[in-house]
């Protein structure tokens, strides 16, 4: 997957970070994106409950579900805390994302993520600054 200019910058600035630092913003990064996947569940059409009950936020070094989208499953790296629907029982969220040829699209995840993907970036890049304020003075 490419990454862009920025996210390679802030990638090169966690992996500088001291351990610590890098430690004390893990609950921050889950609790952001606990937010985010609540806000996918409300965002997530009606059906059975079983799409909605299959969002789940994977934090710092945990796998992912199976058959989970996007991406299936994978262990999330340091400093990343990662956002998945579906499992091995619901293997259809990216047929109601994305629609089919007898289905019309019902955009939920993505729409979700765009719009307060960045208001938890603030809130995290404020915390990440506040925590690097303290080591440095610290130190």
């Amino acid at each position: 997957m490419a990454y862009s200019k920025q996210l390679q910058a802030f990638d090169k600035v966690m992996r500088e970070l001291p351990d610590a630092v890098a430690k004390a913003i893990e609950p921050k990064l889950v609790i952001e994106a606990n937010k985010i996947a609540g806000r996918i569940q409300r965002a997530a059409p009606e059906d059975s409950g079983d799409l909605k009950d299959s969002v789940v936020v994977t934090p710092p070094g945990q796998s992912t579900p199976a058959y989970s989208q996007p991406g299936g499953s994978r262990i999330a790296a340091n400093n990343e805390a990662i956002i998945t629907v579906g499992n091995h029982v619901v293997r259809y969220p990216h047929l109601v994302e994305y629609g089919t040829s007898k289905m019309a699209a019902q955009p939920y995840f993505w729409p979700t993520v765009r719009t307060y993907g960045p208001r938890a970036q603030r809130a995290i890049k404020l915390a990440l600054g506040k925590l690097v304020k303290a080591a440095w003075q610290r130190s």
